[in-house]
């Protein structure tokens, strides 16, 4: 990169980072804050007024930063989404904190995941960050296999890792949890923070709503998340929040050989489960 090139780039990040660097979902998200006024009350001195000239405003407003062009937005993503994974080998997603570091056991054990996943012809869809997300992509590609990442534009911008074939970005957090459930044949969470909690609660959700076929829900490090196991068997499961038969959404395990084999087993045993009632799910 040139020194042109380089202060052009650099002024642009200072530019996205004006006014608190907020988001595009957040902008989508967010609705500015309006008085209460009873119906019963005469209206403010001035308020009248300052109706219509918000309306008047709103109709000579720049569309292209409303929330119908948004739509569009929104749009693309998934087209682009749908066009860039539509050929991809059958792929597990791998979840975990971006704050993981090389060093950290829990790195090691998701490379080791990844890598014996990806010999055994899995590709690995990560979300394409730093953690447990470069480990996975890092051992996908070491073991010969199509290495992923779905990023997401955040307030504190979270760069690709080294370790992708195919790098995707997305404005909103919500087309890009659908790539990983339509696209993932397993989801291995490994020890995060509410992100990973998210996609966690989004695939069993899916799953206990029969919106997607049944697949592998498998967190590693039993230590991590045994409280999160006993509050569900004996807080949800006694309250009836759940049914029994949820609990076997779940697995846990140490041993990634194990998850890969859990993986493989209910792929393969996926191609002898039809359902003629029911239309084919999103995945």
């Amino acid at each position: 990169m040139n020194n042109r090139s380089k202060k052009a780039a650099d002024r642009y990040r200072s530019l996205r980072t004006k006014g608190g660097a907020i988001t595009e979902d957040e902008r989508l998200l967010s609705r500015p804050t309006m008085p209460l006024i009873s119906p019963t009350e005469p209206l403010p001195h001035g308020q009248a007024s300052r109706d219509d000239h918000a309306f008047e405003r709103a109709l000579n407003f720049d569309f292209t930063v409303t929330d119908p062009w948004r739509v569009l937005r929104i749009m693309s993503e998934f087209v682009n989404g749908f066009d860039a994974l539509a050929h991809i080998p059958a792929s597990v997603a791998i979840f975990g904190s971006a704050r993981t570091k090389a060093e950290d056991s829990t790195y090691k054990a998701a490379v080791e995941t990844a890598h014996l996943l990806a010999r055994a012809g899995f590709g690995v869809i990560t979300g394409g960050g730093p953690g447990v997300m470069e480990a996975g992509n890092k051992g996908a590609q070491d073991g010969g296999n199509l290495s992923i990442g779905c990023n997401i534009e955040l307030p504190f911008e979270q760069f690709s890792n080294q370790y992708l074939d195919v790098s995707l970005d997305f404005n909103y957090f919500f087309v890009r949890k659908t790539m990983f459930i339509k696209y993932s044949s397993a989801f291995i969470i490994f020890p995060g923070g509410f992100g990973t909690l998210d996609e966690l609660f989004e695939a069993l959700t899916l799953i206990q709503t029969h919106k997607v076929s049944h697949f592998p829900v498998i967190l590693y490090d039993s230590k991590y998340w045994g409280g999160l196991i006993k509050w569900i068997r004996e807080v949800m499961l006694p309250r009836g929040t759940i049914s029994p038969q949820d609990l076997n959404l779940l697995r846990i395990s140490d041993n990634p050989e194990e998850i890969c084999n859990w993986v493989r087993e209910a792929y393969h045993s996926s191609f002898n489960v039809s359902d003629t009632n029911r239309e084919q799910s999103i995945r």
